[in-house]
């Protein structure tokens, strides 16, 4: 059964639910994956297929790519090729495609892999959340340093894997339990509902792992956006109509 898909982080944006409540939903680009390879037991040890993701300029597709990606019929070279490992042997060749609405549904329970952005050099405090010293007692340059990071005399050493300053990000991450709102087939975006690691235009790895039993169901963007305006002007106070004044005899 294929559970796995490859698509590209789009944007972080938010919609409402039912009750007035504000969702954090992550959109993914997930353009359908034409498989350019297939590996079999037999020959490689192991199931599974490997799959062309986005689209680059075909003027940087070097002459083995070129050939190995000549089964495939693609008109476009691919940004990635990643496998997808199979559990059981599948029908598939060269030249199929894949798409999301095959594999995932609104409800289902995922997980989503992707690297974190990059932050460069960081010190402790962006890095792992240290407070820093006082600012008093002439520690006018110590408010943002680690502190001792000594043990004494015994072990008379710093212990492997201290919390310190150093590079920061581009790390695998994996968020999990996230849940699939909507599959726009038309536009081949994926909502999830929640956050996932990367920076935008960046590769992120979807599996499904369940399905939620109570899903939360959220309204499309544009519904919301018209709920949002009909809940305020139905907020409006109305012009009380005054009844004509009457005349005095």
């Amino acid at each position: 059964m294929l559970n796995t898909f490859f698509g590209i982080k789009l944007d972080v944006s938010q919609t409402f639910d039912k009750k007035g409540s504000r969702h954090v939903v992550s959109h993914i680009k997930v353009n359908p994956l034409t498989i350019t390879q297939i590996k079999s037991q037999d020959k490689d040890g192991y199931l599974s297929i490997q799959c062309a993701i986005a689209n680059k300029s075909q003027k940087s597709l070097n002459k083995p790519l070129k050939n190995h990606l000549k089964g495939a019929k693609l008109t476009k070279a691919p940004l990635f090729l990643r496998e997808i490992k199979l559990d059981d042997k599948m029908e598939f060749k060269s030249g199929d495609q894949i798409k999301a609405a095959d594999i995932f549904k609104s409800g289902d329970k995922i997980k989503v892999t992707g690297i974190s952005k990059g932050r460069g050099f960081a010190g402790v405090i962006k890095r792992w959340g240290f407070h820093g010293g006082p600012r008093t007692h002439g520690q006018s340059d110590r408010e943002r340093a680690p502190g001792s990071i000594g043990q004494g005399t015994d072990p008379g050493r710093v212990w492997k894997g201290k919390k310190m300053p150093g590079h920061f990000g581009t790390d695998t991450k994996t968020i999990r339990n996230l849940q699939v709102i909507t599959i726009d087939e038309a536009k081949n975006i994926l909502t999830i509902a929640g956050t996932i690691p990367g920076a935008r235009n960046s590769l992120v790895k979807i599996t499904k792992i369940g399905t939620f039993k109570k899903p939360i169901k959220l309204f499309s963007e544009e519904k919301s956006k018209k709920e949002a305006k009909e809940s305020k002007e139905s907020k409006k106070p109305s012009a009380k109509k005054l009844s004509p004044k009457k005349s005095i005899k």
